[in-house]
């Protein structure tokens, strides 16, 4: 699957079963595979702050559906 393939899709919380975004970039290690990706919270257009970005590790989804991305969080 490509990154491209994903980026489009929601990430939720199983926990919450909030949305906590959309994948923006992805952190490979150095064998080419998947540590962790970084999630857009769909900050607007005229906001000011930046929020540190919010990580999600490889480790921690669940799911990878059709339309979304199923994760568990750390409790």
């Amino acid at each position: 699957m490509r990154l491209s393939e994903i980026q489009s899709k929601k990430v939720i919380d199983v926990t919450t079963g909030a949305n906590i975004g959309t994948i923006m970039d992805a952190i490979i290690n150095r064998d080419g595979k998947v540590e962790a990706f970084l999630l857009d919270q769909g900050r607007g257009f005229f906001s000011l702050t930046r929020e540190s970005d919010v990580q999600i590790e490889w480790s921690h989804i669940l799911k990878i559906g059709e339309d979304v991305i199923l994760v568990k969080k750390e409790p």
